[in-house]
């Protein structure tokens, strides 16, 4: 059931992702380009996942347990710290240079542009070094 509660809800975000042209980097492209022809139509699409998303989140911060059973794991960080703020930059400075975030890309990868290939490779490439510096780090720290 968990199985296909997951591939449905894949399905679902794959497909608002086509719909709304977050998986065309043209139009991600134009969205951050607020110097030049900005096309707007993104951040009415943000802002539709923020509405939907603000009550579900309300609701899961009520339970123990998720709907299928799980124990509910929501994050628990508030603060802003030096990761955080490197990641935020890492994370904008990728999503400015190639249009892509990583769900989009995911979702690309079926449409076999060689720009979404590359992005989704050099996304796996930084995170494998980013887990290998975490076990590294985890290592040198005495338990």
């Amino acid at each position: 059931m968990r199985l296909l509660f997951s591939l449905f809800s894949g399905l679902v975000f794959g497909t608002g992702l086509l719909i709304s042209g977050m998986s065309d980097p043209a139009k991600v492209l134009a969205f951050l380009d607020l110097a030049g022809s900005w096309d707007p139509s993104l951040a009415l699409v943000m802002l539709g996942a923020i509405l939907v998303a603000m009550p579900a989140f309300w609701l899961a911060r009520r339970r123990r347990t998720a709907l299928l059973g799980d124990v509910m794991q929501l994050p628990t960080a508030q603060g802003i710290d030096r990761r955080l703020l490197l990641g935020s930059l890492a994370f904008g400075a990728g999503w400015g240079i190639a249009g892509f975030c990583p769900g989009p890309a995911l979702v690309s990868l079926l449409t076999l542009l060689p720009q979404a290939w590359i992005f989704a490779c050099a996304m796996l490439v930084g995170m494998l070094i980013f887990e290998a510096l975490e076990r590294r780090k985890a290592a040198r720290t005495p338990a």
